[in-house]
């Protein structure tokens, strides 16, 4: 070998397709987390091939050194406490730059707390690999992609095996922990503070569309709206071509049936599956049009006060302050109309709160909304109510 081979690599290509090699690596890295990690193997919305379960624990071995279980736990948990005191790393508790600067530091506290892993970690990999090799030498794996790197690229391959080590920790553990929660745009009005970051899930596998998945997490497709792209999904379709993966789960169990106008048992179960797609079409179809009619003959001051009072009347209730509360007794004393839709649009999370309850009790409630709905006499409110009586399960829908 010659010292030349030390320096530069024993590939010594050009700058250009390191950087190319570095983007694919990553790649295979972010698919890895949010297909088989997070999609799989903590939410379990799909299935993948023992194969490809191996190949991707192996990957992660050697690009994160995180294992199946921890990283299950963890983000199990963190659905269940989302946005608590107990919650491994909301940025509402602990500050958007913690979580974003340090979320990998989190990440690692909370991997060491035997009772996250113990209770959320179940169903994990527990075979003679995972004990004897992943759990038990973490730092091998990254350790080996960093004499790769060198023997492949020389001294610059630090630089691609750096890069490769701070993919994840900054992107999945500080921006989709931190800026998810923090900034974006937010579909469904979800019990947490979750938000879509951007619609087009690239960079980071779909993990960007962080809002469409806590409303729906056993969803293996992140994208709901046409215009949202999902790329995790792509890399999953593209499995189940092969025979790699199948039993996918795409969101809510509920149907549509035109010109359906029955109020019955499986009307409601339908639309307590659909409840956040219903909650977003009341907020469109309902409570904006009334907000632009109130905007467009009110004074200057009222107006003011009306800009943003969509987002308001229908934000997650978990979600408001003292000034928010504020703002919408202001707007909901100055226009009865409004205040109608706002009560209205409580009285029917209510009808949601049933669940779980005795169901004849949730339909008779579910029964009384549409009928209070429909006597206000407003056009929207019937209509709205009218796409509510479409709603049965699929299997009627089908018969």
């Amino acid at each position: 070998m010659h010292w030349t081979d030390v320096y530069y690599g024993l590939w010594n290509p050009s700058l250009g397709t390191i950087v190319l090699y570095t983007l694919v690596l990553t790649h295979v890295t972010i698919v890895s987390v949010t297909v088989y990690l997070h999609r799989y193997s903590a939410h379990r919305a799909l299935e993948l091939h023992p194969a490809l379960q191996h190949l991707f624990r192996f990957w992660l071995w050697l690009t994160t050194g995180m294992t199946t279980q921890q990283w299950t736990a963890i983000h199990r948990k963190h659905h269940a406490v989302c946005e608590t005191v107990d919650d491994p790393h909301s940025p509402r508790i602990f500050g958007l730059r913690t979580v974003l600067m340090r979320g990998a530091e989190l990440y690692g506290i909370e991997a060491h707390k035997k009772e996250t892993i113990e209770r959320f970690g179940r169903g994990t990999p527990d075979d003679w690999v995972e004990h004897n090799v992943y759990q038990r030498y973490k730092r091998l794996g990254i350790a080996l992609m960093m004499v790769i790197d060198l023997l492949l690229f020389g001294v610059l391959g630090l630089t691609v095996w750096a890069v490769q080590m701070l993919w994840i920790p900054f992107l999945a553990a500080g921006v989709v922990n931190g800026v998810g929660h923090y900034w974006g745009y937010r579909n469904f009005e979800c019990p947490d503070a979750a938000t879509n970051i951007v619609p087009w899930g690239i960079l980071i596998g779909g993990e960007e569309l962080h809002n469409n998945h806590h409303t729906y997490p056993n969803s293996a497709k992140l994208s709901v709206k046409p215009w949202e792209f999902d790329l995790g999904w792509f890399w999953i379709r593209l499995f189940a071509s092969v025979g790699l993966a199948k039993g996918m789960n795409t969101g809510p169990i509920a149907a549509r049936v035109p010109g359906r106008h029955v109020i019955d048992v499986d009307t409601v179960r339908a639309a307590l599956n659909d409840r956040y797609r219903i909650m977003a079409a009341y907020a469109q179809q309902v409570v904006a049009p009334l907000v632009e009619q109130e905007y467009r003959s009110a004074d200057e001051v009222t107006r003011r006060s009306l800009k943003h009072a969509t987002v308001l009347l229908c934000r997650e209730e978990t979600l408001i302050d003292d000034a928010d509360r504020a703002q919408i007794r202001a707007v909901t004393e100055r226009s009865a109309a409004l205040k109608t839709i706002f009560e209205l649009k409580q009285q029917l999370l209510v009808v949601w709160s049933k669940r779980g309850g005795d169901v004849d009790d949730m339909l008779a409630a579910f029964r009384q909304w549409c009928q209070d709905a429909e006597a206000t006499g407003f056009e929207a409110l019937r209509d709205f109510v009218s796409e509510l009586k479409s709603y049965t399960v699929p299997s009627r829908a089908a018969a």
